[in-house]
């Protein structure tokens, strides 16, 4: 039995008789499980053992994660608007091939500036050629069931997080870290560029399919019904004139700024805290496995519940698990913190990426987040390099979680003032008004941040 014309484009390897974008979400899955390489929680395994080897700082190894991540929301702002218009099956097919390149690369560096090169390269299109990619993608396939789609690509991620650390660590344990790398650039070829080319497709419309799989509309007296859009379809420069715009701006970059650090330097925390090396593997193992798992009951509850109250409540259970990684000095206070941060980092892998399309259509997902990317490429990266400046100047991470608690504490109040916008001419005065807030809020944390340190110089 053959499947209906409505359900897939013709001649495409997708033998179910389900809507094909449901193919988009689980090739999502897979390229976002392969990329994860080159995100915190991955990087930390290699993190004590490069240093170790090395005699490279903290700050020297974390730079790196800072590169690929300023170099990862520059390369957004420059290809978003080309994966509006042309959609993401090349640019994520080559980004494939390059993350294998950089794996190669990192095999066999024997200074700190080639670290920064092919790490920063290899993060920059995980970040840029598949992370937004999937997100471009699905956005583009769904909209009811968005929350539900885009937990796919949340829980490759996630996955790849819970996984790959453990496949890294059994290698460098037998092998070296260099072996690691090396024999895992394989994967990226394998499960990034063919899946990109088999499977991505623009849009639905292009194969005269609808979003959600929807039947088409019902003729009407005066010819064949046309698709309705059901979501308002803002341009990249109305959204920026919305206040909404730059409180989304800022929430997501301090919960980037302070959830990415976390993510590098848990498991070099914990290892200064006396937990052993094998059980800080099995810490970020154990955060990454929960927060994979929770991503598809996180995408359920965005299908029914604003995105805004859910990284309200995502910022809260990350506040707590800042609580838990301050206090925590054993291998017990650590698996708290794993189980606390793994929930919050679940809602979070998917959130952040509904977010734009949920408040903006999904016409201009890649030029919004190209947009936010290019303002934010100062901000988000600055994280993972300030907590390993912090801990070479005072020998623990414990004032960067400090800082960072506070960070999702203001996020809460950011996404609860962030009312969806209406799609008509914004008055200048609510962009003045969202650009003040942005800086007070700013200017806030950099005095308070200023006042938990010297408080520590005189203790």
């Amino acid at each position: 039995m053959t499947s209906s014309p409505s359900r897939r484009p013709a001649g495409i390897l997708w033998p179910f008789d389900a809507y094909y974008g449901w193919a988009i979400a689980w090739t999502a899955l897979v390229v976002s499980l392969a990329s994860s390489v080159f995100y915190g929680p991955v990087l930390s395994v290699w993190f004590e053992p490069i240093r170790e080897e090395t005699g490279w700082k903290s700050t020297e190894i974390a730079a790196s994660f800072t590169i690929g991540s300023f170099s990862g929301s520059i390369l957004t702002a420059v290809i978003g608007r080309v994966m509006d218009r042309y959609g993401t099956r090349t640019i994520m097919a080559l980004s494939g091939m390059v993350l294998a390149g950089c794996m190669v690369g990192l095999a066999f560096m024997q200074a700190p500036w080639q670290m920064w090169l092919f790490f920063g390269t290899g993060r920059a299109f995980a970040i840029a050629g598949v992370q937004v990619g999937t997100t471009v993608a699905i956005a583009n396939w769904f909209i009811r069931k968005r929350g539900a789609a885009t937990s796919f690509a949340g829980f490759g991620l996630r996955a790849g997080q819970a996984l790959v650390p453990l496949a890294a660590a059994v290698i460098i344990v037998l092998l070296s870290w260099r072996w690691a790398y090396g024999l895992l650039a394989v994967s990226a070829i394998l499960l990034v560029t063919a899946p990109a080319l088999v499977y991505l497709r623009r849009r639905p419309e292009d194969y005269g399919l609808l979003p959600d799989g929807e039947p088409p509309p019902e003729p009407t007296n005066g010819g064949g019904g046309a698709p309705q859009e059901t979501e308002a379809q803002w341009t990249t420069s109305q959204a920026r004139k919305t206040l909404a715009f730059w409180l989304i701006l800022l929430t997501t970059s301090i919960m980037f700024f302070a959830q990415t650090a976390t993510n590098l330097h848990a498991a070099p925390h914990f290892q200064t805290r006396g937990v052993s090396f094998e059980n800080s593997v099995v810490v970020v193992f154990l955060f990454a496995a929960i927060s994979a798992v929770m991503t598809v009951p996180w995408g359920w509850v965005m299908d029914r519940v604003h995105v805004r109250f859910v990284i309200a409540m995502v910022s809260l259970l990350y506040f707590g698990s800042m609580l838990v990684i301050i206090n925590a000095h054993t291998f017990a206070g650590a698996i708290l913190f794993g189980i606390v941060f793994g929930v919050a980092q679940g809602g979070w892998t998917v959130s952040q990426r509904i977010v734009v399309p949920n408040y903006f259509g999904r016409r201009s997902v890649g030029g919004i987040r190209g947009q936010m990317g290019l303002m934010t490429a100062f901000i988000n990266p600055v994280g993972p390099l300030a907590a390993g400046w912090i801990r070479d100047q005072t020998g623990s991470y414990e004032q960067a979680f400090t800082i960072f608690s506070f960070m999702f504490l203001a996020a809460i109040v950011m996404m609860l003032i962030a009312t969806p916008p209406v799609l008509r001419s914004a008055p200048v005065r609510r962009t003045v008004r969202g650009g003040l807030i942005l800086w007070a809020v700013l200017i806030a944390m950099y005095l308070l941040a200023q006042r938990l340190l010297r408080r520590d110089d005189h203790a």
